[in-house]
């Protein structure tokens, strides 16, 4: 019989993060080995984790980034989490071509919600009638999420994402993980730890506080090193990314605007992107963007148009999206990739009194991109708690409220992500792993699934 493997996602772990503020992760490497990972464009959550599972690129699995326009919808979607968004073959229905038994858990790697797994734990909140968003997970088994939070607590959704995430998150996952494999004995179970990515983006790489979500993310990876290790298990930690500093912000779609390609819909004194009217509209993501344009008559413009913007350094459209292998039909006509410390804002209105309600709000579904500046409370408030205490009265009490305490200056954000890395550079993610067989000096992203095929074998 096979050893149990755990597979730990430590987001934006880089070889130039471990040494001395990660002794755990250290006497993994001494007694197993460290891989460099050859990353995946684009560098961002989905879309590494959909290779790693799928051993396929985003031309094949179809997650071309954490979002992208639904042109039937004529709507922008992201983190959406049905698993059938993730075509092709996952590793667990490969593993069980060969072994009709084995069993898997997937502890919040993104797809989770109707995977072919036997556990599956993600956040999925109520959103109430009355605008309230209730916190909340979605399991399967249903009782699994109930015994898990009776047992834990409730899950910290807003320590998860927003201006309060921190390691109280990625400690709750940790702890469910090793619940989950000490009750239920899955065969291969997936970890997602997100700690590292927070105060990454918020404060930047260089920033010496950086050491301290380190150590406690090292601290959460050895609790589950040593677990595994009463497990008789093995255990491969892998990373999807590492995260640049970021000193400049390119809003693409303010640019579409200004040259008459975006419109949007003036209405109840502010204004919303009106995809389905706009002749061309970007759909940011960290350091891509995927422009997307009605009429194919106006690539060209578009491209020229971009290619003068100053912090962009790629415009793929046509046959160059397939040498990326971004040729879906998920993807734009146009896929651009900023400049180094360079990314894209989703902002497109040009009066910030005309900035739509969920603007300064945390809320990842309305907006259509990618917002990092979630990370952060408006510094411009006053006695911002206070604020956040009297809104949260007012919800307990039934009256509706906005919780906009979310800036709208870019400019805060000091790392990002999204380009591709080369092997051995220093941000570029790694491999580590317990078992010495599986060894080699470098592994692609797309080759993680036949690690843990091999492990089975």
């Amino acid at each position: 019989m096979k050893k149990p493997l755990a597979v730990v996602n430590i987001v934006g772990l880089t070889a130039s993060l471990i040494g001395e503020h990660t002794p755990n992760i250290t006497r993994l490497i001494n007694r197993g080995f460290m891989a460099d990972l050859e990353g995946v464009f684009p560098a961002l959550t989905c879309s590494a984790q959909a290779t790693m599972l799928t051993g396929t690129l985003p031309d094949k699995h179809g997650i071309v980034g954490n979002g992208w326009y639904f042109r039937d919808l004529a709507e922008v979607g992201f983190w959406k989490q049905s698993n059938s968004l993730m075509q092709g073959e996952k590793v667990w229905q490969t593993l069980r071509k060969m072994d009709s038994s084995l069993t898997c858990a997937q502890l919040f790697w993104w797809y989770n919600m109707y995977a072919a797994v036997d556990y599956s734990v993600t956040p999925r909140p109520f959103y109430l009638a009355d605008g309230r968003k209730v916190p909340a997970i979605y399991a399967n088994p249903p009782k699994l999420g109930a015994a898990l939070e009776e047992e834990l607590g409730g899950f910290p959704f807003f320590n998860f994402w927003g201006p309060s995430a921190d390691i109280r998150s990625s400690q709750w996952i940790a702890d469910a993980a090793r619940w989950v494999i000490a009750k239920h004995r899955p065969d291969l179970t997936f970890v997602y730890l997100p700690h590292l990515d927070y105060n990454l983006q918020r404060l930047g790489p260089d920033h010496a506080a950086i050491w301290e979500d380190v150590r406690q993310v090292d601290r959460l990876a050895g609790e589950l090193i040593d677990f595994m290790d009463e497990q008789n298990g093995e255990i491969l930690i892998v990373s999807e990314y590492g995260i640049e500093s970021a000193h400049g912000v390119v809003s693409v779609n303010r640019i579409l605007r200004e040259h008459g390609f975006l419109s949007v819909r003036d209405d109840l004194g502010f204004e919303l992107l009106d995809c389905g009217a706009s002749r061309a509209f970007a759909v940011a993501d960290h350091q891509l963007a995927h422009i997307y344009i009605k009429d194919t008559a106006d690539i060209l413009p578009v491209k020229k148009l971009l290619s003068t913007v100053e912090g962009i350094e790629i415009l793929l459209h046509g046959d160059e999206k397939k040498k990326w292998h971004m040729d879906h039909e998920r993807s734009g006509d146009i896929i651009a990739m900023t400049a180094e410390h360079y990314w894209f804002s989703y902002y497109y209105w040009a009066d910030a009194d005309k900035s739509p309600d969920f603007a300064r709000t945390v809320d990842i579904h309305r907006k259509p991109g990618y917002d990092p500046v979630e990370l952060f409370l408006d510094p411009d408030l006053r006695f911002p708690k206070m604020q956040i205490a009297l809104k949260l009265l007012k919800k307990q009490l039934g009256v509706r409220m906005l919780m906009d305490v979310i800036p709208l200056k870019p400019e805060l954000v000091k790392g990002t992500h999204g380009r591709k890395h080369g092997v051995g550079q220093a941000l570029s993610p790694v491999l580590i792993g317990s078992n010495k067989k599986l060894a080699n000096q470098q592994f692609a992203m797309s080759d993680v699934k036949s690690l843990i095929i091999n492990h089975f074998a």
